[in-house]
């Protein structure tokens, strides 16, 4: 993953270098300035890269409604040039709701108002929410006059977090993989709460495309994967890491 962000970010300098050299310092004026106003909505999930072994089968899956509002300006190199930079403000929810069955599954539930932790095996519902102020840095390229283009980076600050859910239908093994087993059955559950486990600070990896529908009105299309665990580095009660995955599709305004 360092990889990628390091060619990234190369790319955008690359471009911003290139152009640069070849673009008079009198030639920046506001025929190469576009302001864009965006609305859409975030589809996916919080996830694992590849499925942990402890995940034995998905039971239900709800991406819920994500919204999100974004204003961008795109600085060309020139009036005639293919390439230009990228950044804005972005407000977005992402979120969804989750079913799994597990085995030896690392967890922390309150039973009866104590918290127990150890290895389920059996049902866990989990619902995930995060609403994001974020900053995205694109590099832009044009294809005629309809199509454009964009790859780059983002930093994403959580103003609000939300990680809980319930285990029932199962059993826990307290403290290790052979504990003493504490049963959850006949509708009883164990819930937990890792809301403040969540990190605030979230980057991560764009790419997308716009396709100029008029003079004014364009559709979007972006793919966002982030880099880091949704968890802080010292929450080890979850032992994979998990990384949000969405597609925003929605639409744009172009001044």
């Amino acid at each position: 993953m360092k990889k990628i962000i390091s060619t990234i970010y190369i790319l955008i300098s690359c471009v911003m270098l290139a152009e640069a050299n070849n673009t008079p310092t009198d030639s920046i004026d506001k025929a190469n300035i576009e302001y864009e106003i965006k609305c859409g909505i975030n589809i996916g999930g919080t996830a694992p890269w590849s499925m942990p072994r402890e995940i034995r089968s998905i039971e239900g899956y709800n991406p819920r409604f994500n919204g999100v509002i974004e204003g961008d300006i795109t600085r060309w190199m020139s009036t005639n040039s293919k390439w230009g930079i990228s950044t804005g403000l972005r407000i977005e929810v992402k979120s969804m709701t989750a079913g799994a069955n597990v085995k030896s599954y690392q967890t922390e539930v309150i039973d009866d108002g104590s918290k127990v932790g150890g290895y389920w095996t059996g049902y866990v519902n989990t619902k995930y929410s995060a609403t994001l102020v974020s900053v995205p840095i694109m590099a832009n390229y044009r294809l005629g006059i309809n199509w454009k283009f964009r790859a780059g980076m983002y930093l994403s600050y959580a103003i609000s977090r939300e990680f809980t859910g319930y285990v029932t239908d199962g059993y826990l093994r307290q403290g290790t993989p052979i504990g003493q087993k504490l049963q959850f059955s006949d509708g009883k559950r164990g819930t937990y709460d890792f809301s403040g486990n969540l990190r605030r600070l979230q980057p991560g990896v764009q790419f997308g495309a716009s396709w100029l529908a008029n003079k004014h009105l364009c559709v979007n299309a972006d793919m966002e994967f982030g880099i880091s665990d949704i968890f802080n580095s010292n929450f080890k009660t979850v032992t994979f890491n998990m990384y949000p995955i969405y597609l925003n599709i929605g639409w744009g305004y172009r001044f």
